[in-house]
């Protein structure tokens, strides 16, 4: 698995998936059990993982749609 993306905004990371369901490629969110840590105030990013061989098709979708990877 590679990372894909880090982000403390939710809605990026379903809108990520969502499009990344949408291209058959399969994507594992890590991190989201933080909240319990953190008290659910957002302070800790959430890493969306895709499948190393899967990695640059899944950048390609990300930049097609205007979602910035911080890279």
């Amino acid at each position: 698995m590679k990372e894909l993306l880090r982000t403390t905004d939710p809605t990026i990371i379903a809108f990520a998936t969502a499009l990344l369901s949408g291209e058959d490629i399969d994507c594992f969110e890590m991190d989201v059990n933080m909240s319990v840590l953190e008290g659910g105030i957002g302070i800790f990013p959430r890493r969306l993982m895709v499948h190393a061989d899967l990695y640059d098709q899944a950048v390609r979708v990300m930049h097609d749609n205007d979602i910035d990877l911080g890279r």
